[in-house]
């Protein structure tokens, strides 16, 4: 058996996570969807509750004047996904951009 790595996730990914549920979708839907495992998703909505949730890490390894870069680049990235993809519903668009950012997160 071989040792699952634990995912790590940005803050903007999880914001959206929350979201979902909070307008009326069930936590095992959009854990489903977005390929995360519910109790993570329920210590997410939990986290942002109480207005401690954080993205991968805690912390970012960015200098403070590249975090701002980095949040647009990802509400471009949706965007231009919905532009893209009209059709799509945020589920959808939630996936696709966990995707993508993986993709950026390696170079960022």
């Amino acid at each position: 058996m071989t040792k699952a790595t634990r995912g790590r996730y940005t803050l903007e990914f999880k914001q959206e996570a929350v979201r979902l549920v909070e307008s009326g979708q069930t936590m095992a839907a959009v854990s489903r969807s977005l390929g995360v495992v519910e109790q993570t998703l329920y210590n997410w909505v939990k986290a942002h509750r109480a207005g401690t949730l954080k993205g991968a890490s805690g912390k970012s390894n960015l200098p403070s004047d590249e975090e701002p870069v980095k949040r647009e680049i990802t509400k471009e990235m949706v965007d231009e996904l919905r532009a893209e993809h009209p059709t799509w519903d945020t589920l959808k668009i939630a996936a696709e951009l966990k995707c993508r950012l993986s993709d950026v997160n390696k170079y960022w």
